[in-house]
């Protein structure tokens, strides 16, 4: 255990200090600093220097600010508003996870005679869009107080439902029977309505009684965001649901935009160790053999993916040409769900290990790629351009 510890208190001291002098060095080059993040992943971690020889464990500790962050954002939702905006979105998101999956499948299976199941699980797992990159990349005004953030949070949450579907498939040996997958609906809505009534009558009332020491309301509310991710895992929904609803429940008091001021640095914390660990999975040798597939593929997901999001929403929800492009946009990369699908459907059998990198090879590529189009394109909190810089 203390040699653990030690262990980690010096990947703490590169990390937090590697990122320092990275993020000077990219903010003095008018670069994305997220990007210095995974640089320093790509430098400190195995296929690099080797100063950090495993990154797993700093991977799950990065996941709880994947965590608080669908926790703040449920800060900002009222249900009534989630509700509404999930029916506004869902043809279009189940259409255009549908059309850009089956581009890479067309490609893998078509051009690079991929077996085809494995061609169909890449397709999937490249098909849906960034949480983390999405979302912090936006400006909190936008996100929180204008149409663009509700409807981009709408198609995050319900991609994030399919993505958890799809693992459930990955690991059920009879898909279409499997009881998991048609009680998930179920389940959801229970665990919604137990959250509700906890935080109803026990946490709001705790701390109404106690807001005179903040502390406490901090406290309380990292303990009602994992307690809520925890459940849900239980359940089989994921962390990342569970503490999403956690926060909506919450948002229903003026004091959620209180908690969500307080637990800000402490997301941003977790988030750099996320990227981190991104750069760190990412082998530059690996990656050269399947140059052909990864660039095409990430062009797909990089080109039609927004172009679809931009004309479906336009076509279909009815959004301003303006808005609707700039989701495209936001949304036109793959998801840190496409390194857990490739882990999952390895797990189970589903695709070969090459499959596997090649899916992570294709993401973290549109990671980047994404990053750079966006921060030179759009508002952000962490644009390079002063004229983009906004929070």
């Amino acid at each position: 255990m203390h040699v653990l510890f030690e262990n980690l208190i010096l990947e703490m001291a590169i990390i937090m200090g590697g990122a320092s002098v990275l993020g000077a060095l990219f903010v003095w080059l008018k670069q994305p600093i997220i990007l210095a993040y995974i640089a320093l992943g790509l430098v400190a971690g195995p296929f690099g220097t080797g100063l950090i020889v495993d990154p797993g464990h700093i991977e799950a500790i990065s996941h709880m600010g994947i965590i608080l962050l669908m926790f703040l954002l449920g800060l900002h939702l009222h249900p009534k508003n989630l509700l509404k905006q999930l029916k506004h979105t869902a043809l279009v998101t189940l259409l255009v996870i549908t059309l850009t999956g089956a581009g890479i499948l067309v490609l893998l299976y078509g051009m690079f005679r991929l077996p085809f199941i494995e061609a169909l699980v890449a397709g999937i797992a490249l098909s849906f869009s960034s949480t983390v990159i999405s979302l912090k990349l936006i400006p909190t005004t936008t996100l929180h107080h204008r149409r663009t953030g509700e409807v981009l949070i709408s198609i995050l949450l319900l991609e994030d439902i399919l993505a958890i579907l799809t693992i459930l498939l990955l690991y059920s040996k009879e898909p279409g029977l499997s009881l998991d997958i048609w009680l998930l609906p179920f389940k959801t809505l229970l665990f919604a309505a137990v959250v509700w009534l906890a935080v109803r009558y026990v946490v709001l009332p705790v701390m109404a009684k106690f807001d005179v020491i903040p502390e406490y309301i901090f406290l309380v509310s990292l303990g009602g965001c994992f307690s809520a991710a925890a459940g849900a895992d239980m359940l089989g929904l994921s962390h990342e649901i569970g503490a999403f609803i956690a926060g909506v429940a919450v948002a229903t008091s003026p004091i959620s935009l209180v908690i969500a001021e307080g637990l800000k640095p402490l997301r941003e914390f977790f988030l750099i160790l996320f990227f981190f660990s991104i750069g760190a999975q990412f082998d530059l040798l690996v990656t050269a053999r399947f140059w052909p597939e990864v660039l095409l593929c990430a062009l797909i997901v990089l080109i039609l993916k927004p172009l679809l999001f931009r004309f479906l929403l336009q076509g279909i929800s009815g959004e301003p040409k303006g808005n609707a492009a700039e989701m495209g946009l936001r949304l036109g990369q793959s998801s840190e769900f496409a390194l857990l699908l490739a882990y999952g459907a390895l797990s189970a059998e589903k695709i070969a290990n090459e499959t596997a990198l090649l899916i992570e090879s294709i993401a973290i590529v549109t990671f980047i790629i994404s990053t750079y189009i966006v921060v030179w394109r759009l508002p952000t909190p962490i644009s390079p351009s002063s004229d983009l810089r906004s929070d």
